[in-house]
């Protein structure tokens, strides 16, 4: 008797958990949420998960009531006798607190990863980790999904005849050596240093981007100060134009106004984060087909990287 496949979504990720069920070939199931007056909250399934592989779909951003609605999401799946539990969080939250930057911080995201699997998942989906070891700080598997899947062919279709890949910060380099392979093109790295949390110091160009027509890899935009002052830098150092491909659109504080105000002429993002972007600059493909051709992956138990090229690296 086969397993069947079940589709929960928590509140944040209500309208991607729906897409990802569509294209599946399957719809999502009913569940109830009861929001108490204190500030408490309790999910629940308004049908039966015993026996099935559940999936759990829900972003972490803002992290805390996201986290929260999770967690117990798994607790009652746990409960209810599902078969397998996998947790599918298109945006890790707290992925940038990865380790110890300075004495007396928490790892954020090693706690995180303890309490998913302390609530009782099985199995973890994400997309673009900040931090690639991340993975490790889980006990369960963790299919960890690269989003140049979708980047790759959208940057193909643009058909700029002087490409040229740029990483943000000297940690993005790796990502944009990928990039640029699978483009076969050059990459240019910016080298900034940061005075504090999401305000930058000095940034310079490690690389020749006269006449270029350079696109800006990142994990993440949030106020954007790094993106638009690297575009800037970009084109005044000659560039013929900037764009940025950044998986998760955060995008907090001035962001908007930022990105609106530089040199860069377009921003795709993801929809791993919900937003409504009123801005025209800011465009966005969606996780959803690329997330069930995944999920279709597991549970017929083939192999990601072969489904994926550009996911195998």
């Amino acid at each position: 008797m086969s397993t069947s496949v079940k589709f929960f979504a928590g509140n944040n990720t209500l309208n991607l958990a729906t897409k990802i069920a569509e294209n599946f070939g399957s719809q999502l199931s009913s569940s109830s949420f009861v929001a108490f007056s204190d500030g408490e909250f309790e999910p629940s399934f308004d049908e039966t998960v015993r026996g099935s592989d559940v999936f759990l779909v829900q972003s972490t951003n803002p992290p805390s009531d996201n986290l929260m609605e999770l967690l117990l999401m798994i607790d009652a799946a746990k409960r209810a006798s599902a078969a397998n539990i996998i947790a599918v969080i298109p945006y890790f939250g707290y992925a940038r607190q990865d380790k110890k930057g300075k004495p007396r911080v928490p790892i954020g995201a090693k706690l995180v990863a303890n309490l998913l699997t302390s609530a009782g998942v099985n199995r973890i989906m994400t997309i673009d980790l900040h931090a690639d070891q991340i993975q490790g700080f889980f006990e369960v598997p963790v299919d960890h999904l690269y989003a140049s899947e979708l980047f790759i062919e959208d940057i193909k279709k643009l058909n700029l005849k002087n490409l040229i890949i740029a990483s943000p910060d000297m940690g993005g380099s790796k990502r944009a050596n990928v990039y640029a392979k699978l483009l076969n093109c050059g990459v240019v790295i910016c080298y900034k240093e940061r005075t504090k949390a999401n305000e930058i110091g000095t940034m310079k160009v490690l690389g020749d981007v006269d006449g270029k027509d350079v696109i800006i890899i990142d994990d993440m935009v949030d106020t954007a100060g790094t993106l638009t002052k690297a575009a800037d830098l970009m084109i005044a150092n000659g560039a013929t134009s900037v764009r940025a491909y950044c998986t998760h659109g955060v995008l907090t504080g001035n962001a908007y106004k930022n990105i609106d105000n530089s040199s860069i002429s377009e921003l795709v993002i993801t929809d791993t984060i919900p937003k409504k972007h009123g801005f025209q600059k800011v465009r966005e493909i969606s996780v959803s087909s690329f997330l069930a051709t995944t999920i279709k992956a597991v549970t017929e138990n083939k192999s990601i990287s072969s489904t994926w090229k550009s996911n195998n690296k």
